[in-house]
């Protein structure tokens, strides 16, 4: 039983984030992965806003609620869950 509660601190210690972020100026959405407490970033992709229209307008979204003069953690992390749910139906068509 021991080793099932270390193999799951392992993975959650290996758990890697999924980033989004928007160029403007290329009006592509930047997909990056960071693991968890890390300050690396790691690109994985760049996704221009004609390959995926509906994940670049849910990204602007995603950065406009960081923006707000009241910021919602609960709405944050459910339009990032909507940019990942985007993102990997995405991978998914490649």
């Amino acid at each position: 039983m021991d080793d099932a509660i270390l193999i799951n601190k392992l993975s959650n210690k290996l758990k890697m984030n999924t980033l989004f972020a928007i160029d403007t100026i290329t009006q592509e959405v930047i997909v990056s992965e960071s693991q968890k407490g890390s300050k690396k970033i790691n690109l994985i992709e760049r996704i221009a806003r004609k390959e995926n229209v509906v994940l670049y307008d849910a990204v602007v979204t995603l950065t406009s609620i960081t923006n707000a003069s009241y910021f919602d953690t609960k709405i944050f992390k459910s339009m990032d869950k909507v940019c990942q749910m985007i993102y990997n139906q995405h991978k998914e068509k490649q």
